[in-house]
């Protein structure tokens, strides 16, 4: 290992920690999990854990290393032979552990294996175990998120809109159900792909989303989460036993989605919205690569949520203007979507789209109709924005200030404060004084 180090601050270098582990812990994951089997996960994990324990105890005083990432996975293989040598029944298989660390000391550490093409992927390899038919269908999507995407239970519930107790006690019972069956970190045959692979697709299609709106921490985007996203649906749609129309459509709504990301937020962080976006920042080659995924996806007989999805993204990253948005094509999609995959959530943005062909007040009945969002922040942003249209203020502020007791983004609160101020500014009993 190289132990060039650059001095650092403690807490640059507690920043730094954060930031590698963040995008390395799935990436060690599936490593150890492929030496050491997927039923040890819990262990493995634990494994990562005390990696980054090490780097937080090691980094703000040596300085951060040349290459962190290296660092970690050094770590976590001494680490994990460790453990397993203190273990009695691993005492026989000593010769065996011997010869693996040999094998792996044996690669340099900057030069350590990285992501293999397609399938090969150590991360895609165990999502494709996460998601064993024998676990339940949300068992296989809360695991894959945790184990490989890195989310928390917190954010994972909030993909779910459920409580987060709820999430803990199905990846508890997950772990659980993956020892007691022993399953083995090897892909499925061929034929068994398509019953694993829309949970995988699920998966990733949630882990695009909450870097796309991020449901805590600092900033409304990750777009680190987003692109890694993006690599992995891209490995499986261009790999011939994977390839299928739902992959390039799930593709294509990833990338016309990302283009966008540049225009999202302004020079402070604050939220702009789509009609506030500067349509120049939108990156160009991503809404190409789109529409060549959305016309690939569309070569056969499926059709998935995420072809209406990404047909719902091409009207918006192919308008040249806000007012150029073809709403109705938009609001068909929708309507089939609602058929397709009916939820709370389809139907609320089916509202939003209601509100834009038909106008505010149809909007606004349309949203009255959605059962189950009493407490999702979404519902109440789109009951204000459409009231606001309405030049009802006082009726805006009320659903704002119900928006900004539900947010948990800096960038959220301070745009619902700021609706609320403008809706304030314009009550009538403002404008009397």
């Amino acid at each position: 290992m190289n132990e060039t180090a650059m001095p650092i601050d403690p807490t640059s270098a507690q920043f730094a920690t954060e930031h590698f582990f963040r995008h390395e812990s799935a990436r060690l994951v599936a490593t150890l999990a492929g030496q050491f089997g997927a039923q040890r996960l819990q262990w493995v994990e634990d494994v990562v854990q005390e990696a980054l324990v090490r780097a937080l105890q090691t980094w703000p005083y040596r300085g951060v290393p040349d290459n962190p990432a290296a660092w970690l996975t050094q770590t976590a293989r001494h680490l994990a032979l460790d453990q397993l040598r203190r273990e009695q029944r691993w005492n026989e298989r000593e010769e065996g552990i011997s010869a693996e660390q040999a094998r792996w000391m044996a690669v340099p550490v900057d030069k350590a294996p990285s992501d293999d093409a397609h399938l090969r992927d150590d991360t895609l390899r165990l999502m494709f175990v996460c998601c064993h038919p024998q676990l339940s269908a949300e068992a296989q999507i809360a695991l894959a998120l945790r184990t490989l995407c890195g989310l928390s239970p917190a954010e994972i519930a909030a993909a779910f809109v459920t409580s987060e107790a709820a999430i803990s006690k199905r990846l508890v019972r997950a772990r659980q159900r993956i020892r007691e069956l022993a399953l083995p970190f090897e892909l499925p045959e061929a034929h068994e792909l398509p019953q694993r692979l829309d949970a995988v697709l699920a998966s990733l299609y949630l882990l695009f989303n909450e870097g796309y709106k991020a449901s805590s921490g600092e900033h409304l985007v990750r777009s680190d989460l987003c692109h890694e996203a993006i690599r992995l649906t891209e490995l499986l749609a261009t790999h011939p036993a994977t390839g299928q129309q739902q992959c390039h459509a799930l593709l294509a709504l990833m990338l016309l989605s990302a283009s966008r990301l540049p225009a999202r937020t302004d020079d402070a962080g604050g939220i702009l919205r789509l009609h506030e976006q500067d349509r120049s920042l939108w990156d160009q080659s991503l809404i190409h690569r789109g529409i060549q995924h959305l016309q690939l996806s569309a070569r056969g007989d499926t059709l998935t949520q995420y072809h209406l999805e990404a047909g719902i993204a091409a009207c918006h990253s192919t308008a040249a203007n806000h007012a150029a948005t073809n709403w109705a094509r938009i609001l068909t999609l929708y309507d089939q979507l609602v058929q397709l995959t009916p939820s709370p959530v389809v139907a609320l943005n089916r509202a939003i789209a209601v509100g834009r062909v038909h106008g505010a007040q149809c909007g606004l009945e349309a949203l009255a109709a959605v059962q189950g969002l009493e407490g999702y922040l979404s519902l109440h942003a789109a009951l204000g924005t459409f009231a606001a249209e309405l030049h009802q203020p006082q009726a805006a502020a009320a659903h704002y200030r119900r928006a900004l007791a539900l947010a948990t983004l800096p960038s959220e609160r301070s745009f619902f404060e700021l609706q609320i101020a403008s809706c304030e500014t314009a009550s009538p009993a403002n404008a009397i004084k």
